[in-house]
């Protein structure tokens, strides 16, 4: 008897938790962008092209909070490309852009509200002084 509620408590779970996750995509909204770096390449000869220094992403976390700024909801790194893309439900939510400068870590925080079905698009540019400007659009 008690295997028998067991299985069908598993069963109901399954479906519940299946049906949710199907539900969830269809009302979610995104916020996306680009994360642009300004790096100095340093010097170069003048018959030389100057080489486009790599950016290592993983040294730049956006994090999605709350309306607050107090709870994290999501993280992530932009891909090689500077590339970002978070699937949210509607809601409220600030972006943090953190910035490491030497031994100091600082960060960028832009409001920004989510649509069921809509994308928010944020861009952030880091200069070579790693100071963050840009807006949500």
């Amino acid at each position: 008897m008690i295997r028998s509620l067991a299985c069908v408590f598993l069963a109901i779970s399954f479906f519940t938790a299946r049906e949710s996750r199907a539900v969830m995509p269809a009302l979610s909204g995104f916020v996306e962008g680009n994360l642009k770096i300004e790096q100095s390449s340093g010097v170069n000869l003048a018959d030389e092209p100057a080489p486009k220094p790599r950016v290592n992403y993983a040294e730049f976390p956006l994090i999605v909070l709350s309306k607050d700024g107090q709870s994290e909801i999501s993280h992530t790194t932009a891909d090689e490309n500077g590339h970002y893309r978070i699937a949210l439900p509607p809601g409220d939510y600030v972006l943090e852009v953190k910035v490491r400068a030497g031994k100091q870590m600082n960060s960028q925080k832009r409001p920004f509200t989510i649509v069921s079905k809509e994308t928010v698009r944020i861009d952030f540019e880091i200069g070579a002084n790693l100071s963050v400007s840009g807006a949500p659009k």
